[in-house]
C-alpha cells in the first residue's frame, strides 16, 4: 500500500473537552475508507483535524500527508497539497450563479473535460443559472458539494455524512460520483456516515467504526455493517474482535 495519509495518536479537543483520544488511521492512494459510529463521538471532528479547522485544537499525536506532518498548517495550505473537505451545510451564495463556481473549479483544478459529465451524471444543470446554494433541496445541496468537491480532483476528500438527508436517487447518484472519483481520477476518500445508507451502493471500502474518541474496529465495510445493523456499535465491535 502506498500511503497518503497516517494519523498518530491524535488527541483533538473542542472548547476544552476531549473529543478524540489516541487515535490512529492510515489511508492508502486510492483507498475508500469509511469512518462510522453514532452520534457525538468525534467522526466530523476527525476530518476538520485532518483539514485543520480553526475551531478544533490538537493536543497530542500527529497528522501527515504523502510522508509530510501538517500537523501544524492552516486548512488553506492543506488544500494546496490535494486535500478538499465537503461540509454538511454549504452556505447560499447570492448573486454567485452556480454554474460559475463549476466553470472556475473545473478550469483550476483541470477537470473541465469532466465538468458536463458529472453535472448530467449528478443530475443539477437545472441548478446552473442559479445562485448557489440558494434555495436547493437537501438532495440537491448534497450533490452540488458534491460535485465541487470531485471537480477540485483532490488526491484526499473528505466527505461528511454525504448520505445525511437525502432521497434514494440522491445516494445512488451521489455513489457513482464517489466510485468515479476513486476509480477514474485515483483519489482517496475518507467517508464519514451515521445511517451507512449510501455504503449499499458505493463498491467495498474499509470501514471504521468509532468509539469513544478512537477507532474501535477496522475491517471489511460489508461485515462492519451487517453486524451494526443487528446489534448496535458496540455489540457489534465485541462480536467483530470475538470472530477474529
Amino acid at each position: 500500500m502506498r500511503e497518503l495519509l497516517r494519523i498518530e495518536n491524535l488527541a483533538v479537543e473542542i472548547e476544552g473537552n476531549r473529543v478524540l483520544q489516541g487515535l490512529e488511521l492510515h489511508v492508502g492512494k486510492g483507498e475508500l475508507h469509511v469512518i462510522l459510529g453514532p452520534n457525538a463521538v468525534g467522526k466530523s471532528t476527525l476530518l476538520a483535524a485532518v483539514m485543520g479547522l480553526s475551531h478544533i485544537h490538537v493536543v497530542e499525536g500527529r497528522v501527515l500527508f504523502e510522508g509530510r506532518d501538517i500537523t501544524d498548517l492552516p486548512p488553506n495550505k492543506r488544500a494546496r497539497l490535494g486535500i478538499a473537505l465537503a461540509f454538511q451545510m454549504s452556505p447560499e451564495l447570492v448573486g454567485v450563479k452556480f454554474k460559475l463556481l463549476v466553470v472556475e473549479l473545473a478550469k483550476r483544478f483541470g477537470t473541465s473535460e469532466f465538468a458536463d459529465r458529472l453535472v448530467d451524471d449528478l443530475r443539477l444543470k437545472h441548478l446552473l443559472e442559479r445562485d448557489a446554494f440558494r434555495g436547493f433541496s437537501g438532495g440537491e445541496r448534497k450533490r452540488a458539494e458534491l460535485l465541487l468537491t470531485v471537480l477540485q480532483r483532490p488526491k484526499l476528500a473528505l466527505l461528511d455524512e454525504p448520505d445525511s438527508g437525502v432521497d434514494l436517487e440522491s445516494l445512488k447518484l451521489m455513489a457513482d460520483a464517489i466510485n468515479f472519483l476513486v476509480n477514474e481520477f485515483g483519489s482517496s476518500v475518507l467517508l464519514v456516515t451515521h445511517t451507512g445508507e449510501i455504503l449499499e451502493e458505493l463498491k467495498a471500502g474499509i470501514g471504521h467504526v468509532l468509539l469513544d474518541g478512537r477507532i474501535a474496529y477496522s475491517g471489511k465495510v460489508e461485515k462492519i455493517l451487517e453486524a451494526v445493523k443487528e446489534v448496535g456499535f458496540k455489540e457489534a465491535v465485541i462480536r467483530l474482535m470475538e470472530g477474529e
